[in-house]
């Protein structure tokens, strides 16, 4: 999901995709109007904040 997630927010970046359109995208819950899911290699957690 991060993976999804975090390709999304790249397509965002490069103006693929509207910001407004986030919401829309995880409240239909349909996969193929989301971004290309990332490679795993690179991604990782770097700290938790509360």
């Amino acid at each position: 999901m991060v993976r999804i997630i975090s390709g999304t927010l790249v397509e965002v970046g490069l103006g693929k995709i509207k910001p407004e359109e986030i919401s829309k995208i995880i409240l239909d819950g349909k996969r193929e109007n989301a971004g290309k899911t990332l490679p795993p290699c690179g991604l990782y957690l770097v700290s938790v904040e509360y």
